[in-house]
């Protein structure tokens, strides 16, 4: 099968792309490279410009009217960078995301599958949350993520166009074939800044936020290696039809499914495994939350598994294992 990756050239959507090779499909690349890697690629069919822009959908639908499915990776992703800078969010994030679903159905292509994500929900006691969990979005970034999976609801009910929106939790690692993973300049995530201070490109870890209602008051998320992430998306493209019939309430048009573990690890678990991969404990102290932070969530992924056939398989110290070689991995291929 022939599938668009909005995104493409970024550390999810990359990854997505390798599994859909090894599955025997062809990912289709559309992404500006504004913070996209070139080197992601290589050797793949690619076409560099703007999700919303129509002229570029036109041509890549001119040259691949076989492509039966769209994948859409590409977003801005920095919460406290969408607390300071909210338009540019809105404007990446919601309204080229609209114009890109609409230039999708006029071409023909009529199956979206959309990176969400789990910062959408609200805090709820036990920190597990399922699909039907109270919505609590509380930054920009969140709120665009909310809103996007508004507009495909709304597109679904009255066009041709059929959507699932899998909502990600928190991942991690890199390929396993060492293709791709983590690239930003500055890094943002949590295991990126682990592997920082590890390889003394930075002094310390600042473990934000040691007062949360958890069980050690750092916050608690759902850490997914992100070869699990890419091969949901694999399923959900190869499961699509069956996946929206199956429905968790019956056939539906847009459907909601959670991508996480199932099981909630602590900031200060997180750390100890990490220390425990590289054998010596690193720097680290205290600090205040980020702005826009919160306490967190786990997922429950009982509907992954019933619809897709998916679950988690790879561990934690896997994908810290998998972080560690990249970091040495990324040297060799990127040359600036």
């Amino acid at each position: 099968m022939k599938v668009l990756v909005t995104g493409g050239a970024g550390y999810i959507g990359s990854t997505v792309c390798s599994a859909l090779d090894d599955r025997g499909h062809t990912p289709v690349v559309l992404d500006s490279l504004v913070t996209g890697r070139r080197e992601f690629t290589h050797e793949r069919i690619f076409f560099q410009g703007d999700v919303g822009d129509g002229d570029v959908l036109a041509q890549v639908f001119e040259r691949h009217p076989d492509i039966e499915c769209a994948i859409h990776c590409a977003a801005m992703i920095v919460v406290p960078e969408s607390v300071a800078h909210p338009y540019q969010y809105y404007l990446n994030n919601v309204v080229r995301s609209l114009e890109l679903f609409r230039n999708l159905e006029t071409h023909g292509c009529r199956r979206v599958v959309f990176s969400s994500s789990a910062a959408v929900y609200d805090a709820v006691q036990g920190f597990m949350v399922r699909e039907d969990s109270p919505l609590s979005p509380s930054s920009p970034y969140a709120r665009t993520k909310v809103m996007v999976e508004s507009i495909l609801q709304d597109l679904c009910a009255a066009t041709e166009l059929r959507a699932i929106s899998l909502r990600y939790f928190n991942p991690i690692g890199a390929d396993p074939g060492m293709r791709s993973g983590p690239h930003a300049a500055e890094v943002s995530h949590v295991l990126g800044k682990l592997v920082e201070v590890a390889s003394g490109r930075e002094p310390v870890f600042r473990i934000t936020g040691t007062d949360w209602p958890t069980r050690d008051g750092t916050g608690i998320r759902d850490y997914i290696h992100v070869w699990d992430l890419a091969s949901a998306h694999v399923k959900a493209v190869e499961r699509f039809d069956d996946a929206l019939v199956s429905g968790i309430d019956g056939s539906v048009s847009h459907l909601v499914i959670n991508l996480g573990t199932g099981h909630g690890v602590t900031v200060k678990e997180l750390v100890a495994a990490f220390e425990s991969v590289i054998g010596r404990p690193i720097p680290k102290e205290n600090a205040p939350p980020r702005p826009g932070d919160v306490a967190g969530a786990y997922a429950n992924a009982d509907n992954a598994l019933k619809l897709l056939g998916w679950k988690a398989e790879l561990t934690l110290e896997q994908a810290i294992s998998d972080a560690l070689k990249w970091n040495e991995a990324r040297q060799r291929m990127f040359v600036g």
